[in-house]
C-alpha cells in the first residue's frame, strides 16, 4: 500500500528541485534522519496482540495536520480528526524499522481490527 505522507512537489510545479537542491528517487539531496523523540511525542502506550507488540500513540485533533490513509478502512484520516499512530515494537529489523513503517489509524478501525492467523 503506498504511503500518503510523501513530500509534495514545490509550489512552482517544477519537479526535482526543492529549496535549490535536486531531489528524486536517486536522492542527491540530504535525507533527514528519523526523529525518534518527535515520533514518540504524545500519549504513547504499549499494546500486546496476537499479531505482535505495538506502540500506540494518540494524535489529538489539534496536532493532526496532514492527510493519511487508514490501513483498516482505506479511507482518509483528514486533518483535524483525532486518530492513532501505530508502529510495531518487535519488528524483525529492529525498533527503528518499526518506527519507519508507522501508520495512522482511525481509532475505531484500530480497536475493531481483525487478527489473521496463518
Amino acid at each position: 500500500m503506498p504511503r500518503s505522507n510523501r513530500p509534495r512537489r514545490p509550489a512552482s510545479g517544477k519537479p526535482g528541485i526543492a529549496g535549490g537542491k535536486p531531489v528524486g528517487k536517486k536522492g542527491n539531496g540530504d535525507v533527514p534522519e528519523l526523529d525518534l523523540e518527535r515520533a514518540r511525542a504524545g500519549i504513547a502506550r504499549r499494546e500486546s496482540a496476537p499479531d505482535g507488540e505495538w506502540t500506540v500513540r494518540t494524535m489529538t485533533a489539534r496536532n493532526a495536520e496532514k492527510t493519511y490513509i487508514c490501513p483498516g478502512c482505506s479511507t482518509a484520516v483528514v486533518p483535524g480528526i483525532a486518530h492513532l499512530v501505530v508502529w510495531k515494537e518487535d519488528h524483525i529489523f529492529g525498533a527503528a524499522a518499526g518506527l519507519a513503517e508507522r501508520r495512522h489509524w482511525h481509532t475505531n478501525c484500530w480497536l475493531s481490527r481483525t487478527y489473521r492467523y496463518r
